[in-house]
């Protein structure tokens, strides 16, 4: 059996122990939506490894001077953090896996206007074999 960091494990007295905090302070930050825990079919609060690291991490912002709602604030954003690289890693994998899917689309030259053309793998540009003369006006 894998357990995992957001799986409800704790009671509120196991999580408050494991946190460092009172179990009404832990009332608290749910009533506030610091932290939300799982409750059971019997309304209990069942508290998550996730959670109580983030119950430390509260315990430290706010032992730094950090008001409730900055705490809240902090939270936010690093959840938003964690959601936008784990959308980076998906978005890279996709990518990656295009790259491989397409190996002849990366191949280019330059047009004689400058222009991108893009080639299949293994071509080569036709070249031009006009002579250009170039001879001043006379005056």
């Amino acid at each position: 059996m894998e357990v995992h960091e957001r799986s409800p494990l704790f009671v509120i007295s196991v999580a408050a122990e494991l946190a460092g905090m009172h179990p009404q302070t832990l009332r608290q930050y749910d009533r506030l939506g610091l932290v939300s825990p799982t409750r059971t079919a019997g309304k209990s609060r069942r508290y998550s490894m996730h959670d109580v690291v983030q119950l430390r991490e509260i315990a430290q912002l706010s032992s730094e001077g950090v008001s409730l709602e900055g705490i809240r604030r902090v939270l936010g954003l690093e959840d938003e953090v964690a959601t936008l690289r784990a959308r980076v890693r998906e978005l890279e994998g996709a990518l990656a896996d295009e790259m491989l899917n397409r190996p002849g689309r990366r191949v280019f030259a330059a047009g004689s206007a400058g222009e991108v053309i893009s080639m299949k793998a293994g071509t080569r540009v036709r070249r031009e074999n006009a002579v250009v003369v170039w001879r001043p006006l006379e005056r």
